[in-house]
């Protein structure tokens, strides 16, 4: 028992340089930084003198540990939410790959280390370097025209890969499970009919999604209600974590009965009706919504 201790520890410790790797690539106020970073160093501290003494590792002493833990992540979340200055943006091809909130064991027997390990430091810094290959190629000053279509198609996949799976990490703790509570439960309650109708509905979604997907559960805001949805792959050319500013319908059924087999026609004539007064508010109440940047 004494050993798995020991083992625990070793991996607090091999999680907290991973993060402490990761958030000096973070833009934060340096004061804020500082001080956090203190109080993290004092924390590995702790952690680093509890595996090498002699003494006996008490369950009591690991959960002290486990609780400083979480205040420092969640003191890390609070400074990471915090409104980002206006000109402070992410310029194409800079997307990083965010650091686990927890330990690559902590979601253990549910969600095995291994797995963790490779599924974030591996498959999901792919995606991280495909959407940063995507977004240069896209973004440079003279973009191939002949590739634009493949690397739309890259930034979609990529692009939506990387977002789901920044949310998905924040989704899932060690202290997780149970019964949400609060607004959460009211509007699932009002919603679905009840907590555990949602939650037939989303693991039978999940079951459904045909090859790789994924069963999301999203606020409708059109509807001003929460609803279950499956996407296959990552994005099927979405990108998700996104607001809408600007959409063009290029269906067939958008003007094939005006210009027949002419798209781009149509297309060159449609930014003659482009209402930019609401694209401009729109942008404004997306700036609101501000998330850490990856």
């Amino acid at each position: 028992m004494e050993n798995k201790k020991k083992d625990y520890l070793t991996s607090l410790l091999s999680w907290a340089d991973d993060v402490e790797g990761k958030i000096n690539t973070i833009k934060l106020e340096k004061e804020d930084l500082s001080d956090w970073l203190n109080k993290f160093n004092d924390w590995k501290l702790l952690v680093e003198e509890k595996k090498e003494s002699d003494d006996e590792i008490t369950d009591e002493s690991i959960e002290d540990l486990q609780i400083k833990s979480e205040k420092l992540l969640n003191s890390l979340t609070e400074l990471l939410n915090k409104p980002r200055q206006a000109d402070e943006t992410l310029k194409p091809g800079n997307h990083k790959l965010p650091p686990l909130p927890y330990a690559y064991d902590a979601l253990e027997p549910y969600i095995s280390k291994k797995i963790m390990q490779l599924h974030h430091d591996k498959h999901h810094q792919s995606y991280v370097d495909g959407l940063n290959k995507a977004e240069k190629e896209l973004y440079k000053s003279s973009p191939d025209d002949k590739l634009i279509k493949h690397w739309m198609r890259e930034q979609a996949f990529n692009g939506s890969g990387h977002y789901l799976h920044t949310i998905f990490w924040e989704n899932m703790s060690p202290k997780g499970g149970g019964l949400p509570d609060g607004i959460l439960l009211s509007k699932l309650k009002k919603d679905f009919g009840s907590f555990e109708k949602f939650q037939t509905l989303f693991s039978k979604a999940a079951e459904s999604v045909e090859g790789v997907g994924w069963a999301i559960l999203l606020w409708e805001p059109r509807a001003a209600r929460l609803g279950v949805q499956t996407v296959e792959k990552h994005q099927m050319f979405s990108l998700w974590d996104t607001v809408p500013l600007l959409v063009l319908d290029v269906w067939e059924h958008a003007y094939y009965l005006q210009y027949e087999n002419k798209r781009a026609e149509y297309i060159q004539n449609w930014w003659e009706i482009v209402n930019w007064k609401n694209v401009k508010q729109r942008l404004e109440k997306a700036q609101k919504l501000q998330w850490p940047l990856y």
